[in-house]
């Protein structure tokens, strides 16, 4: 029993260490090196771009589209050293103000290129400046979503990332007031786009394309979502940054900045369903194109004037769409921009039937209990308004589901417990003989109906939930700035407090080179110390360090962890000691909490010479 527990001991702590390492040393570090490998391409590539003279200088600007080609390089040379509202004031907008959105749209391109969160904030601080999710391409932070056409040269100048939308009638989009664009090319083709958006983050922009000329022409319908920046942290292997999209037979394709900027560009086979976009934690900017023409989505990666800049995009091209004379053809488009709010996104899912659209958040593989875990914590977070007595009340359901089995498993380690003695002789008497000795516990085992792997069955269904709340806490824009009580402001967030200041009460901050340990992390130690120390010592001397330290290790290792996790671990420990308490003092097993809390302070005997 004692080396199967301590096979699963030294697995669980393996997946733990490496995941840390994973996360804290090699990401940072990957990141880095990849970092400095693109600085060194984009040196060389520049000089051999210098060396030969500009002779390629032509793909670094904004070329004419060839027919049926998506504009890819988005158009600025160069980020221009300009702020916000500069940007803003260098081209003639609409405004858009709804519940849940503020900004405007570039009548040039008519592109969405200025788009706030009004629910959400930078920070915990109510007064800290709204999301601002969506920036002109001008600025280092570029990040838009364009519709836009191409085609054959006889069709003349179509809308794209240069046309100027004149506007018809009203100037502001809001959910009762939508926005009617109008261009007309010089081949007798007029466009008239129409925006309209909902109270929460769904865009439709409904294209019609009349022909007044004499001979049927045939275009190609485009969308695209371009940013020319990625977040400023970088995310863990837990959850999915970047490019993504659900098309045609590959279903879901996820893209993170790293993998495209080495591949450059993927292209899957044509769809006739589905959506395509960026991805962030808790932002998605999306494009769903219409389902009568089949489509064929594009995500890449590119260098703009000799890698000085760079561009991710996703984007997506119909077939041609033959409009005759005198006819004209209606495209609509709907832009999916906002929070991924998980209620939200399912009905947007549902009520419009978007394929497979609640991926857009990152349940990842373990969906099937990473999902459930959230709608339970959002169930009871609507009963008691707190999104940390929901977490408290979730770890009550769960030990309540397991109390069976955790019973069975308690049960059978207080008979152990009880059998001691007798294991104790057998080791004595096959000293010498292992195998003997492992057939007379075995035969032990049997007579006396004890499982040895029972012991292990508390941790090995605690590391499921643990990981499924792990999740939740990571991906859920619900649980972003969510209070609990005290100092924990964002149970998403570490616990701010430091142990290294004693929690606030020196007056500086823990300096950065030292380990975060907050509060509540020092609370989960103490309470999985206890824990252990409510069986009886490991007569192993390795073992017993092992479960000495581990406590501290834990402790340390989750100080940087989610607050709301934190929490959970530690009232989860508290449960676990009053359930094993209540289960051996039934059996009649002696508790070796008291006994071994009072040996720590007893003289050791010096060992005889």
């Amino acid at each position: 029993m004692e080396n199967n527990r301590n096979f699963f001991i030294t697995i669980a702590l393996s997946v733990l260490i490496l995941t840390l390492w994973q996360v804290f040393y090699m990401n940072p570090r990957m990141e880095q090196q990849r970092e400095t490998a693109r600085i060194e391409q984009q040196r060389a590539e520049a000089q051999k771009k210098e060396a030969g003279g500009g002779a390629n200088s032509g793909a670094a600007g904004t070329p004419a589209p060839a027919p049926g080609a998506i504009p890819n390089a988005p158009g600025a040379e160069s980020a221009t050293p300009q702020n916000l509202e500069q940007a803003l004031a260098a081209t003639t907008r609409v405004k858009i103000d709804t519940l849940s959105l503020s900004g405007s749209i570039n009548l040039t391109g008519a592109r969405l290129d200025d788009l706030k969160l009004k629910h959400y904030t930078e920070t915990v601080d109510k007064n800290s400046p709204e999301i601002q999710l969506l920036n002109p391409e001008p600025l280092p932070n570029g990040y838009f979503a364009e519709i836009g056409f191409v085609g054959d040269s006889n069709v003349g100048t179509l809308p794209g990332p240069k046309t100027v939308w004149n506007v018809d009638g009203n100037a502001t989009l809001s959910l009762s007031t939508p926005v009617t664009l109008t261009f007309t090319n010089d081949k007798g083709l007029v466009f008239k786009r129409t925006f309209s958006v909902d109270n929460d983050y769904m865009f439709t922009v409904s294209d019609t394309v009349q022909n007044t000329g004499g001979a049927a022409v045939s275009l190609f319908n485009y969308g695209r979502v371009a940013r020319f920046d990625k977040p400023a942290v970088a995310s863990t292997y837990v959850l999915h940054e970047g490019l993504i999209g659900v098309t045609g037979s590959e279903g879901l394709q996820e893209h993170k900045y790293a993998a495209i900027e080495k591949d450059k560009q993927y292209k899957p086979g044509k769809s006739t369903d589905g959506w395509l976009g960026i991805t962030d934690k808790y932002w998605a900017v999306t494009l769903i194109p219409s389902e009568k023409q089949p489509f064929q989505p594009n995500y890449s990666y590119v260098d703009i004037n000799n890698a000085l800049r760079h561009s991710y995009q996703s984007d997506y091209m119909t077939d041609a769409i033959t409009v005759a004379p005198g006819q004209s053809t209606t495209v609509e488009t709907e832009i999916f921009a906002g929070a991924k709010e998980v209620a939200k996104v399912n009905a947007y899912a549902q009520d419009r039937n978007i394929r497979l659209f609640d991926r857009l958040i990152d349940w990842g593989w373990f969906i099937w209990i990473t999902k459930p875990m959230f709608y339970l914590i959002d169930t009871l977070y609507k009963f008691f308004g707190n999104f940390g007595l929901a977490i408290l009340a979730t770890t009550v359901i769960v030990k309540a589901i397991f109390f069976p089995l955790a019973n069975k498993s308690y049960a059978s380690m207080a008979n152990m417990k009880k059998v001691q003695p007798k294991m104790l002789e057998i080791r004595e008497k096959y000293a010498d003989d292992k195998m003997k000795q492992q057939q007379a516990m075995m035969e032990l085992y049997k007579t006396e109906k004890i499982n040895p792997l029972a012991g292990c069955w508390p941790v090995a269904l605690q590391i499921p939930v643990f990981f499924s709340l792990y999740k939740v806490l990571y991906i859920t824009i619900e649980m972003r700035h969510a209070p609990f009580f005290g100092w924990i402001h964002d149970l998403a967030a570490p616990d701010p407090t430091s142990l290294f200041n004693l929690f606030g009460l020196l007056p500086f901050a823990a300096p950065a080179f030292l380990p975060h340990m907050g509060a509540w992390a020092v609370v989960m130690g103490i309470t999985m110390f206890l824990q252990m120390r409510m069986n009886p010592a490991p007569p192993d001397p390795t073992q017993a360090a092992v479960f000495t330290w581990m406590p501290v290790i834990f402790t340390f290792m989750m100080g940087s962890f989610p607050a709301g996790l934190v929490i959970y671990w530690a009232w989860n420990n508290l449960l676990s000691i009053l359930q094993q308490g209540v289960i051996m003092k039934r059996q009649g097993a002696k508790i070796e909490l008291w006994d071994n809390l009072a040996a720590l302070f007893r003289k050791k005997p010096s060992p005889a010479e």
